[in-house]
């Protein structure tokens, strides 16, 4: 067994039956994917979206590839046939492009919304308003080629473990708010993906269902 087979694994144990582990795969070649591969992982995530399509021709095609990026529209009639979940709609506009070149290919994507829940500028995400706003639009409007599954978010980076814990549990708040107004009687709605490598144990703690594993499985980031 290899090294990646090994972290894998030992990670594995960690995580609930309930949990679904995303092996994020940014920057990694075909043979370490492989290697995860063959150990049993299915779900892989990637962050940009011409590395996702190679990578889904040149992989088997049971693998279920979750975008984790920023989704610019103009990219997203390459991403919708090959992607199976969508982690980061941040805007009514992105969704209704997603679900335009959707439907000339006869599939409805699974989006996930994304929330700003940490301190940091730099992240993307919605606020509590925004979202309620888009799914009021989707209500009005409905768009038969997105199906709305849950929500996504990334906590500060910081060895803060309280902060982190509270901004997870802002996250399973607002998606227990949306799920209530909007999704009472649609069980789709059904996924809160938060938690990488350095926090995914604290995010499971307070409910998430998606952890995003990259380096803890693959090693430190590749420079790409």
């Amino acid at each position: 067994m290899g090294i990646i087979a090994e972290r894998l694994n030992s990670i594995l144990q960690t995580v609930p039956q309930n949990v679904q582990l995303v092996a994020v795969s940014k920057t990694k070649p075909i043979e370490d994917i492989m290697e995860a591969y063959q150990a049993g992982q299915r779900h892989f995530g990637e962050n940009k979206v011409q590395d996702l399509v190679n990578k889904a021709i040149m992989l088997p095609k049971d693998i279920q590839w979750h975008f984790i990026g920023h989704l610019q529209t103009n990219k997203v009639k390459q991403l919708v046939p090959n992607v199976s979940l969508i982690h980061a709609v941040d805007s009514w506009k992105l969704l209704a492009e997603i679900n335009k070149e959707a439907a000339k290919i006869n599939r409805v994507i699974p989006c996930l919304l994304q929330f700003h829940i940490a301190e940091e500028d730099t992240k993307f995400g919605l606020d509590l308003p925004e979202a309620t706003a888009i799914l009021q639009n989707l209500q009005a409007e409905p768009l038969s080629h997105v199906s709305i599954s849950g929500v996504m978010g990334m906590a500060t980076f910081t060895d803060n473990t309280a902060q982190i814990e509270r901004e997870f549990a802002h996250l399973k708040s607002w998606f227990d708010q949306l799920r209530n107004q909007f999704f009472l009687y649609e069980p789709q709605f059904n996924q809160i993906s938060m938690g990488m490598s350095d926090d995914y144990l604290l995010a499971i703690e307070q409910g998430s269902t998606l952890v995003r594993i990259g380096s803890s499985i693959f090693g430190s980031r590749n420079i790409h």
